[in-house]
């Protein structure tokens, strides 16, 4: 009897080993383990909208510019959720909700990467309803400063509080469409409440205290995690700045047991011996940062607009991109009047094509031969 006991018990407490490993084991944290292991081989290159739209076209099958320009898709597509909120059919860029879904099903089947920002429309000059305060930009969007208690409003006892719940839940839905044909969760390194330490958005740093904007960021993962989307990478990446410290990345972190992927947003708008040097200082700051607490580090943002520097991809980026251990860098989209990627038709193409061929940048070709 004393036998069939402790063979019982062992066999109880071996179930019970499975079954915490298979709890521990989340989508994203197999996410974050490729993460890592992909940075052994180098950095992976991102673009913001890529199968889209371009310089030129506009929802063509299986286009994208960068393919264009190198033959192969990037490694890592950005999408954006902004306009979600409102129950639109289209985000703010005028993507269909229907058509995001069928891409990022499209790149992860094609071994790609995911990752998803958000820019809501502010929730205290936004009507009821789906209409605008007002019709000029960007009143009512993510960029409306005019109230700068949007974040006090629309937590727990605020005047917004319902209706960003229901936000949130539209939200919620949208990312319970991304799954395989067989009912798998699609992994996303999900990238909310973005260059939160500027004050260009209504999150940003003169709009709401800390506390009240790590309030923010632990309702929206709170109300997610809640609703099952263990599929989620939480990255946090407060915008580039002059002499980053860990003190200053610290103010508004929302805490190790909260954030996966740590980043910065960084775009050269002025010279470029000014972009290379503050891009140098806060890398260090990160990949430090992230070493120190075993996160993965990205530049989750960055770009040149309209690339006046042709030579830009590897005269000033990559050269600085070298030196650190990221996992990825994402670029902006490609739009008429404003872009970030590289096009045929433009200048730097070859330098571009160039970066592709450097060993140490990692596109599509390099994920699906991964093993």
């Amino acid at each position: 009897m004393k036998k069939i006991f402790v063979l019982a018990l062992a066999a109880a407490s071996i179930a019970a080993c499975t079954t915490a490993q298979k709890t521990e084991t989340t989508v994203a944290q197999q996410l974050m383990e490729r993460l890592d292991t992909l940075r052994q081989k180098g950095y992976m290159f991102g673009h913001q909208d890529d199968p889209f739209y371009g310089l030129t076209w506009a929802y063509d099958k299986d286009s994208s510019d960068v393919k264009n320009v190198c033959g192969d898709y990037p490694a890592v597509m950005g999408f954006e959720l902004g306009g979600i909120e409102m129950g639109a059919a289209k985000n703010l860029d005028s993507v269909p909700f229907t058509r995001m879904t069928e891409e990022i099903v499209n790149h992860y089947n094609r071994g790609g990467i995911i990752t998803i920002s958000w820019h809501p429309r502010n929730p205290v000059t936004t009507i009821d309803g789906g209409g605008l305060a007002g019709q000029k930009f960007p009143e009512g969007t993510a960029w409306d400063l005019s109230d700068s208690t949007v974040v006090k409003n629309i937590l727990p006892g605020g005047t917004q509080y319902e209706k960003f719940q229901t936000w949130m839940q539209r939200v919620s839905d949208f990312l319970a469409t991304l799954k395989t044909a067989d009912g798998q969760k699609i992994p996303v390194v999900f990238r909310p409440w973005h260059e939160n330490t500027g004050s260009w958005f209504w999150w940003g740093e003169n709009l709401c205290t800390a506390e009240e904007y790590k309030a923010l960021w632990n309702m929206l993962q709170d109300k997610l995690t809640n609703d099952g989307f263990d599929n989620l990478l939480w990255a946090y990446s407060p915008g580039m700045a002059a002499d980053l410290t860990e003190e200053k990345y610290l103010e508004r972190y929302p805490g190790d047991d909260r954030i996966s992927l740590v980043g910065i947003d960084g775009y050269q708008w002025g010279t470029k011996e000014d972009f290379v040097s503050q891009l140098d200082q806060n890398l260090a700051m990160l990949t430090k940062f992230a070493a120190d607490r075993g996160k993965i580090a990205a530049l989750t943002e960055c770009g040149l607009k309209n690339l006046s520097d042709s030579t830009w991809w590897t005269s000033t980026l990559t050269p600085v991109l070298d030196k650190y251990p990221i996992s990825y860098f994402l670029v902006w989209r490609n739009y008429k009047e404003e872009w970030f990627g590289p096009s045929p038709a433009k200048p730097d193409a070859p330098y571009f094509r160039q970066m592709y061929e450097k060993k140490n940048v990692l596109f599509l070709r390099e994920l699906r031969n991964e093993k």
